[in-house]
């Protein structure tokens, strides 16, 4: 544990560069190759998805952000007095900042990200608009086993906070894996308050992932940018292009670079060819339905307490308990 700028205590657990590399060569030997969409969030990757999260077309943020304006009284008294909060990936803050006005005698706020600047800057921000709250933030990859910091002041139950629908980025059986040890985090009385992207037409899904002034774009070619910075690897940006399309068959959306030229690429000594049209799958979002999602965490152990939608039923909001 360290003193982030500002005095707030940081519990530094960022992934190491080699965990990249190795992902990386993994993903590049395997079929369809991947890279893994956990390392597109440095520093450039958190402020454009800042910007994607603005955009027309992109519309998970601002109808969750609307779900939590409408029903965050209800979210909060549902979760409940005397709680300490875990937040994965709440990046900036904003939607989590909806929630916590509402929570009554708050313990404690954790906030858990991969972004070591994003996370840093937003505890402090939260610290000076909270001061009489604690607040323990903790750099790390969320989706693996982490130790969390232990809250001065003893809380009468954890309820998680997972916006922004990133379950969706998980195929349903590691889903279902990460829910069971969030339902082990939460333990007895506990909760989790979710958000979740639902299906709806493919234009729609589409457009949100291909949006026409390209930051989406410019987002999933930072990955590579990010590799020839960190790893050393040698990707030519110029050849290569972004498209997201929907995979019907499996409820989701897939984000693609694609190769424009015959190539190759180098990366710790080893070599990847590709031929023009050839992809690397850099990131996929499942959309589910509201039963469908119920089903999901209820093999993980918890039981819906309550669920939210928009008018128009694009994104949902669940408070799921445990026993």
């Amino acid at each position: 544990m360290k003193d982030a700028a500002g005095g707030v205590p940081l519990l530094d657990l960022e992934p190491a560069t080699s965990d990249f590399l190795e992902q990386a060569i993994a993903g590049l030997s395997s079929s369809p190759r991947t890279l893994p969409s956990k390392f597109f969030y440095d520093e450039r990757g958190s402020d454009l998805f800042q910007r994607i999260s603005e955009l027309p077309e992109y519309y998970v943020t601002r109808t969750e952000t609307e779900i939590l304006r409408q029903h965050g009284p209800e979210i909060a008294e549902s979760i409940g007095d005397n709680a300490e909060l875990v937040g994965f990936g709440t990046g900036a803050g904003m939607k989590t900042r909806m929630l916590l006005n509402h929570l009554r005698n708050l313990i404690a706020y954790v906030p858990v990200d991969i972004s070591k600047q994003r996370l840093t800057e937003s505890a402090e921000a939260l610290s000076r608009e909270m001061p009489s709250l604690e607040i323990l933030p903790v750099c790390a990859d969320y989706l693996q086993p982490i130790e969390l910091p232990t809250p001065s002041r003893k809380p009468d139950h954890v309820a998680v906070y997972f916006p922004g629908s990133t379950i969706g980025n998980l195929k349903p059986e590691v889903a279902q894996h990460f829910l069971k040890r969030v339902c082990r985090l939460c333990g007895k009385s506990g909760g989790l308050i979710i958000g979740v992207d639902l299906q709806k037409p493919t234009e729609i899904l589409e457009a949100a992932y291909n949006d026409s002034a390209g930051v989406t774009a410019e987002f999933n070619l930072n990955m590579l940018a990010r590799a020839n910075r960190e790893l050393d690897a040698d990707f030519d940006l110029s050849t290569w292009r972004h498209r997201a399309i929907f995979n019907q068959e499996a409820s989701r959306i897939e984000m693609h670079v694609i190769s424009e030229t015959e190539q190759t690429v180098h990366l710790d000594g080893k070599e990847f060819h590709f031929v023009p049209g050839e992809r690397i799958i850099t990131e996929v979002s499942y959309k589910h339905t509201v039963e469908g999602f119920t089903t999901l965490a209820s093999a993980a152990g918890f039981q819906l307490a309550r669920v939210w939608t928009d008018p128009q039923k694009f994104f949902a909001v669940f408070h799921f308990t445990t026993l």
